[in-house]
C-alpha cells in the first residue's frame, strides 16, 4: 500500500484522535491535513505509518493546544522538550494496536477539559479515551511513563472534581472566551455566553470604533468570532477583564460581567481616566 492510500485508511481514526484532543472538529481536520502535509514532503523511512501518523497528529495537537494555553511551570519539571522533528527516530510501539477508538469525549467533557494543561489534556484523552499505553504516550510527550501516568492521574484528578468545585473561577471564564474569540471557536463561545448576553460601549468606546450595543448570545458570539486578537488579560477596576493594548497604552477595556459561570456583558470602555487604571494580568490567572 502507498503512502496515499494508507493515509487515507488512517484518516477517520486521526479524525476522532485530533477531535478528542482540541475538542473542535474543524480544527482536527485542519491538523489532519497537516499531518498529510507533514508525510507528503518527509524523505524518511517510515517502517509503522500508522504509529508514525499517530505520533505527528498528536504533537500537532499538543502544539495548537499550547498555543491556547501557556504550559504552566509545574508541567516544566515533568516533561523534557516536545519538539523533537518528526520523522528522526523510531515511533511509539505501535499506537494503533493499542488505540479504542472512540467517537467523542462528550460536550460536558470537553468542558472541564479546558481547564487541563496540554500535557494533562494530552495524557487522559490518549489514555482514558482511546487506550493508549503509558509507554505510548511518554514518547509522544518526550517524557518517561512514569511522567506520563502521572500526568494524567492529576487530570483525572481534576475531572473528578464535585460540581459545585468544578464550576470556573470568573477569570477562567474570561480568559476562555478570550481564547475562543481569538481561535474562532464559535460553539465555544455559545457556551460561555449567558442566553441574553449583551454588548454595550460608552461613549468614548463608541468614538474610538467599537459598537454601541449588541444583543443576544448569537449575535454577540458572531461579533467575537476569530476576533480580538490584539487583546490581553487584564484587570478592570479589580475585575478580571481584556484590554487593547497599543503600543505600550490602553486604548479600549474589555469590562466583563461573569454570572453563574457564564459572561453576561461585556462592556467596551475607552474613558480615559479608567483606561489609566487597567493594569496586565500576570501569574496563575494569566496562565489559566
Amino acid at each position: 500500500m502507498d503512502r496515499t492510500s494508507g493515509f487515507e485508511a488512517e484518516r477517520p481514526r486521526l479524525q476522532r484522535l485530533a477531535g478528542g484532543l482540541l475538542g473542535d472538529h474543524a480544527e482536527a481536520e485542519d491538523v489532519v491535513q497537516q499531518a498529510w502535509l507533514r508525510l507528503d514532503r518527509t524523505d524518511a523511512d517510515i517502517d509503522n505509518l500508522a504509529a508514525w501518523l499517530t505520533t505527528v497528529t498528536t504533537r500537532l495537537c499538543l502544539d495548537r493546544l499550547k498555543a491556547r494555553t501557556p504550559v504552566p511551570a509545574e508541567d516544566l519539571g515533568d516533561l523534557g522538550e516536545t519538539g523533537v522533528a518528526v520523522g528522526s527516530g523510531p515511533p511509539p510501539s505501535d499506537p494503533a494496536d493499542d488505540v479504542a477508538l472512540a467517537d467523542t469525549v462528550g460536550v460536558a467533557l470537553n468542558v472541564v477539559l479546558h481547564r487541563l494543561s496540554p500535557s494533562e489534556r494530552v495524557a487522559f484523552v490518549l489514555h482514558d479515551s482511546f487506550g493508549f499505553e503509558f509507554a505510548t504516550i511518554a514518547g509522544v510527550l518526550d517524557t518517561t511513563p512514569t511522567a506520563a501516568r502521572k500526568l494524567a492521574s492529576r487530570a483525572r484528578a481534576k475531572v473528578a472534581q464535585p460540581k459545585a468545585e468544578d464550576a470556573l473561577a470568573d477569570w477562567e471564564v474570561v480568559d476562555a472566551f478570550m481564547a475562543a474569540a481569538r481561535e474562532g471557536e464559535f460553539t465555544r463561545l455559545l457556551e460561555l455566553l449567558a442566553p441574553d448576553a449583551v454588548v454595550r460601549a460608552d461613549e468614548a468606546a463608541v468614538q474610538a470604533g467599537t459598537p454601541a450595543r449588541i444583543d443576544g448570545r448569537g449575535e454577540v458570539a458572531a461579533f467575537f468570532n476569530g476576533s480580538a486578537r490584539a487583546a490581553l488579560p487584564a484587570y478592570v477596576e479589580g475585575r478580571p477583564g481584556a484590554a487593547w493594548f497599543h503600543r505600550g497604552r490602553v486604548r479600549v477595556a474589555f469590562d466583563f460581567a461573569v454570572v453563574d459561570g457564564l459572561v453576561q456583558q461585556i462592556t467596551f470602555r475607552a474613558e480615559r481616566e479608567l483606561l489609566d487604571s487597567v493594569v496586565r494580568r500576570h501569574g496563575a490567572e494569566a496562565r489559566g
